[in-house]
Protein backbone atom coordinates (compact mmCIF):
# COMPACT_ATOMS: atom_id res chain seq x y z
CA UNK A 1 0.00 0.00 0.00
CA UNK A 2 0.90 3.50 -0.77
CA UNK A 3 1.07 6.45 1.92
CA UNK A 4 -1.93 9.11 1.03
CA UNK A 5 -2.20 11.87 1.28
CA UNK A 6 -2.36 14.34 4.16
CA UNK A 7 -5.76 15.74 2.93
CA UNK A 8 -7.00 11.95 3.82
CA UNK A 9 -6.67 12.64 7.68
CA UNK A 10 -7.96 16.09 7.06
CA UNK A 11 -11.28 14.91 5.62
CA UNK A 12 -11.68 12.11 8.41
CA UNK A 13 -11.83 14.84 10.92
CA UNK A 14 -8.29 15.02 12.04
CA UNK A 15 -6.79 18.62 12.87
CA UNK A 16 -3.68 18.40 11.26
CA UNK A 17 -2.80 22.07 11.29
CA UNK A 18 -3.26 21.95 14.92
CA UNK A 19 -0.71 19.55 15.07
CA UNK A 20 1.57 20.77 12.96
CA UNK A 21 2.30 23.32 15.39
CA UNK A 22 3.84 20.99 17.83
CA UNK A 23 5.51 18.57 15.70
CA UNK A 24 6.85 21.60 13.28
CA UNK A 25 6.60 20.02 10.13
CA UNK A 26 4.80 16.98 8.00
CA UNK A 27 7.49 14.52 8.59
CA UNK A 28 8.27 14.65 11.91
CA UNK A 29 4.40 13.93 12.06
CA UNK A 30 4.92 11.54 9.75
CA UNK A 31 7.51 10.01 11.53
CA UNK A 32 5.38 9.83 14.83
CA UNK A 33 1.75 8.73 14.14
CA UNK A 34 2.24 5.28 14.03
CA UNK A 35 3.86 5.43 17.85
CA UNK A 36 0.08 6.35 18.82
CA UNK A 37 -0.98 2.78 17.76
CA UNK A 38 1.75 1.13 19.99
CA UNK A 39 0.79 3.56 22.75
CA UNK A 40 -3.14 2.78 22.91
CA UNK A 41 -2.32 -0.88 22.83
CA UNK A 42 -0.79 -0.42 26.32
CA UNK A 43 -3.62 1.72 27.34
CA UNK A 44 -6.56 0.13 26.56
CA UNK A 45 -5.92 -3.45 28.37
CA UNK A 46 -5.55 -1.24 31.18
CA UNK A 47 -8.64 1.22 30.92
CA UNK A 48 -10.50 -2.17 30.68
CA UNK A 49 -9.05 -3.45 33.76
CA UNK A 50 -9.37 -0.39 35.53
CA UNK A 51 -12.91 -0.12 34.41
CA UNK A 52 -14.09 -3.47 35.48
CA UNK A 53 -12.47 -3.11 39.02
CA UNK A 54 -14.45 0.48 39.42
CA UNK A 55 -11.11 1.82 39.66
CA UNK A 56 -11.81 5.04 39.22
CA UNK A 57 -8.20 6.69 40.24
CA UNK A 58 -6.12 4.63 38.35
CA UNK A 59 -8.65 4.70 35.14
CA UNK A 60 -8.57 8.38 35.36
CA UNK A 61 -4.63 8.05 34.88
CA UNK A 62 -5.28 6.38 31.66
CA UNK A 63 -7.87 8.22 30.43
CA UNK A 64 -5.59 11.32 31.19
CA UNK A 65 -2.81 10.09 28.71
CA UNK A 66 -5.04 9.29 26.11
CA UNK A 67 -6.48 12.47 25.78
CA UNK A 68 -2.95 13.81 26.28
CA UNK A 69 -1.85 11.60 22.96
CA UNK A 70 -4.82 12.31 21.24
CA UNK A 71 -4.04 15.80 21.44
CA UNK A 72 -0.60 15.54 19.72
CA UNK A 73 -2.29 14.37 16.37
CA UNK A 74 -5.07 16.45 16.17
CA UNK A 75 -7.72 13.59 17.05
CA UNK A 76 -9.47 16.28 18.65
CA UNK A 77 -13.07 13.97 19.00
CA UNK A 78 -10.82 11.50 20.44
CA UNK A 79 -9.41 13.95 23.27
CA UNK A 80 -12.70 15.17 23.60
CA UNK A 81 -14.05 11.99 24.71
CA UNK A 82 -10.77 11.10 26.80
CA UNK A 83 -10.95 14.24 28.62
CA UNK A 84 -14.68 13.82 29.69
CA UNK A 85 -13.97 9.95 30.59
CA UNK A 86 -11.16 11.54 33.05
CA UNK A 87 -13.29 14.48 34.81
CA UNK A 88 -15.84 11.94 35.30
CA UNK A 89 -13.71 9.05 36.44
CA UNK A 90 -12.13 11.68 39.38
CA UNK A 91 -15.65 12.65 40.38
CA UNK A 92 -16.37 8.80 41.07
CA UNK A 93 -19.41 8.43 38.56
CA UNK A 94 -18.86 4.52 37.87
CA UNK A 95 -22.21 4.49 35.66
CA UNK A 96 -21.29 7.29 33.21
CA UNK A 97 -17.72 5.62 32.10
CA UNK A 98 -19.78 2.21 31.78
CA UNK A 99 -22.17 3.80 29.45
CA UNK A 100 -20.23 5.49 27.74
CA UNK A 101 -16.69 3.51 27.37
CA UNK A 102 -17.89 1.23 24.13
CA UNK A 103 -17.94 5.01 22.57
CA UNK A 104 -14.15 6.00 23.43
CA UNK A 105 -13.18 2.38 22.43
CA UNK A 106 -14.97 2.78 18.87
CA UNK A 107 -13.05 6.05 18.59
CA UNK A 108 -9.86 4.65 19.51
CA UNK A 109 -10.47 1.88 16.72
CA UNK A 110 -11.48 4.32 14.14
CA UNK A 111 -8.36 6.40 14.36
CA UNK A 112 -6.10 2.88 14.39
CA UNK A 113 -7.63 1.76 11.02
CA UNK A 114 -7.15 5.80 9.84
CA UNK A 115 -3.66 5.47 10.51
CA UNK A 116 -3.29 2.26 9.16
CA UNK A 117 -5.09 3.13 6.14
CA UNK A 118 -3.05 6.99 5.83
CA UNK A 119 0.08 5.12 6.31
CA UNK A 120 0.05 2.31 4.37
CA UNK A 121 1.16 -1.42 5.50
CA UNK A 122 4.66 -0.90 4.56
CA UNK A 123 4.97 2.66 5.54
CA UNK A 124 3.25 1.37 9.27
CA UNK A 125 5.86 -1.32 9.72
CA UNK A 126 8.88 1.15 9.03
CA UNK A 127 7.33 3.57 11.28
CA UNK A 128 7.96 1.17 14.05
CA UNK A 129 11.07 -0.06 13.54
CA UNK A 130 12.71 3.73 13.32
CA UNK A 131 11.17 4.61 17.17
CA UNK A 132 13.93 5.64 19.05
CA UNK A 133 15.17 3.10 21.70
CA UNK A 134 14.55 4.28 25.47
CA UNK A 135 18.12 3.89 27.13
CA UNK A 136 18.19 1.31 29.56
CA UNK A 137 16.31 2.15 32.87
CA UNK A 138 18.95 2.20 35.95
CA UNK A 139 22.43 2.66 33.89
CA UNK A 140 24.69 5.10 35.35
CA UNK A 141 25.29 7.55 32.79
CA UNK A 142 28.56 8.39 31.69
CA UNK A 143 27.57 11.54 29.63
CA UNK A 144 25.70 14.50 29.31
CA UNK A 145 21.92 13.10 30.37
CA UNK A 146 18.54 14.83 30.64
CA UNK A 147 15.53 11.99 31.79
CA UNK A 148 12.15 12.34 29.99
CA UNK A 149 9.35 11.01 33.01
CA UNK A 150 6.18 10.25 31.02
CA UNK A 151 3.71 7.66 30.75
CA UNK A 152 2.92 8.40 27.16
CA UNK A 153 5.71 6.86 24.74
CA UNK A 154 4.84 9.78 22.11
CA UNK A 155 5.84 12.51 24.46
CA UNK A 156 8.94 10.33 25.51
CA UNK A 157 10.04 9.69 21.74
CA UNK A 158 9.02 13.16 20.74
CA UNK A 159 11.58 14.45 23.65
CA UNK A 160 14.32 11.88 22.31
CA UNK A 161 14.07 12.70 18.82
CA UNK A 162 14.55 16.35 19.93
CA UNK A 163 17.56 15.91 21.72
CA UNK A 164 19.89 13.15 21.10
CA UNK A 165 22.05 14.66 18.55
CA UNK A 166 23.45 16.74 21.83
CA UNK A 167 22.63 14.47 24.62
CA UNK A 168 21.77 11.07 26.28
CA UNK A 169 18.54 11.38 26.60
CA UNK A 170 16.85 8.54 29.26
CA UNK A 171 13.26 7.86 29.36
CA UNK A 172 10.98 6.45 32.27
CA UNK A 173 7.78 5.61 31.64
CA UNK A 174 6.28 5.61 35.32
CA UNK A 175 7.28 7.69 38.51
CA UNK A 176 8.74 4.39 39.74
CA UNK A 177 11.43 4.19 36.75
CA UNK A 178 12.01 7.68 37.31
CA UNK A 179 12.96 7.25 40.92
CA UNK A 180 15.07 4.04 39.97
CA UNK A 181 17.07 6.06 37.32
CA UNK A 182 17.34 9.35 40.15
CA UNK A 183 18.57 6.92 42.53
CA UNK A 184 21.44 5.08 40.30
CA UNK A 185 22.57 8.36 39.07
CA UNK A 186 22.60 10.29 42.72
CA UNK A 187 25.92 10.88 43.30
CA UNK A 188 26.84 11.40 39.66
CA UNK A 189 27.23 15.07 37.86
CA UNK A 190 25.71 14.20 33.89
CA UNK A 191 22.08 14.70 35.08
CA UNK A 192 21.85 17.57 33.37
CA UNK A 193 17.91 18.23 33.68
CA UNK A 194 14.61 16.35 34.38
CA UNK A 195 11.40 16.38 32.82
CA UNK A 196 8.68 15.25 34.93
CA UNK A 197 5.13 14.41 34.47
CA UNK A 198 2.82 14.87 37.27
CA UNK A 199 0.14 12.04 36.22
CA UNK A 200 1.92 9.06 36.33
CA UNK A 201 0.75 5.05 37.46
CA UNK A 202 2.62 3.45 40.03
CA UNK A 203 4.21 6.57 41.38
CA UNK A 204 3.38 10.14 40.30
CA UNK A 205 5.60 12.96 39.91
CA UNK A 206 4.83 14.78 43.40
CA UNK A 207 6.18 10.89 44.89
CA UNK A 208 9.32 11.77 42.69
CA UNK A 209 9.62 15.07 44.22
CA UNK A 210 8.86 14.38 47.78
CA UNK A 211 11.94 11.11 47.37
CA UNK A 212 14.36 14.03 45.68
CA UNK A 213 13.47 16.96 48.13
CA UNK A 214 14.31 14.47 51.01
CA UNK A 215 17.30 13.82 49.48
CA UNK A 216 18.70 16.94 48.83
CA UNK A 217 18.82 16.20 44.75
CA UNK A 218 16.75 18.85 43.34
CA UNK A 219 19.76 21.27 43.16
CA UNK A 220 22.13 18.26 41.59
CA UNK A 221 19.37 17.36 39.57
CA UNK A 222 17.38 20.69 38.38
CA UNK A 223 13.63 19.22 37.39
CA UNK A 224 11.17 21.07 35.15
CA UNK A 225 7.71 19.86 34.99
CA UNK A 226 5.63 18.56 31.91
CA UNK A 227 1.67 18.21 32.74
CA UNK A 228 -1.39 18.31 30.91
CA UNK A 229 -2.85 19.44 34.31
CA UNK A 230 -2.55 23.04 34.40
CA UNK A 231 -5.17 23.57 36.99
CA UNK A 232 -4.19 26.50 39.98
CA UNK A 233 -3.91 23.95 42.55
CA UNK A 234 -1.45 22.01 40.92
CA UNK A 235 0.40 24.28 39.63
CA UNK A 236 0.73 25.93 43.28
CA UNK A 237 1.43 22.64 44.52
CA UNK A 238 4.18 22.06 42.39
CA UNK A 239 5.59 25.80 42.77
CA UNK A 240 6.48 24.24 46.45
CA UNK A 241 9.22 22.36 45.48
CA UNK A 242 12.25 24.26 44.05
CA UNK A 243 11.51 22.71 40.03
CA UNK A 244 12.59 25.18 37.24
CA UNK A 245 9.52 25.74 35.40
CA UNK A 246 6.36 23.88 34.37
CA UNK A 247 5.10 23.34 30.87
CA UNK A 248 1.39 22.68 29.70
CA UNK A 249 1.56 19.74 27.25
CA UNK A 250 0.60 19.49 24.54
CA UNK A 251 4.11 21.54 23.61
CA UNK A 252 6.31 21.85 20.81
CA UNK A 253 10.07 21.03 19.92
CA UNK A 254 10.41 25.35 20.27
CA UNK A 255 9.01 25.60 23.97
CA UNK A 256 10.59 22.26 25.41
CA UNK A 257 14.10 23.37 24.05
CA UNK A 258 13.46 26.70 25.81
CA UNK A 259 12.38 24.93 28.93
CA UNK A 260 15.11 22.02 28.77
CA UNK A 261 17.76 25.12 28.13
CA UNK A 262 16.71 27.11 31.12
CA UNK A 263 16.79 24.02 33.44
CA UNK A 264 20.22 22.93 32.11
CA UNK A 265 21.18 26.77 33.02
CA UNK A 266 20.03 26.66 36.44
CA UNK A 267 22.57 23.18 36.94
CA UNK A 268 25.44 25.03 35.46
CA UNK A 269 24.76 27.88 37.63
CA UNK A 270 24.81 26.07 40.63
Amino acid sequence: MIMKSIDFLINNGVDVNKSLELFGDIQMYNDTIGEFILGVSSKLPKLEEYKNAKDMNNYALYAHSLKSDAKYFGFTKLAELAEEQEERSKAGDVYFIYDTYDKLIDEVNRLIHLIKEYLGEEQEESSTSTTPEETSNREVYTSPTILVADDSNIVRNFVIRIFSDSYNVAAAKDGLEAEEIIKANKNNDNMKAILLDLNMPKKDGFAVLDYMQENGLLESMPVSIISGDSSKETIEKAFTYPIVDMIKKPFNDVDIKRVVEKTIFFKEMD
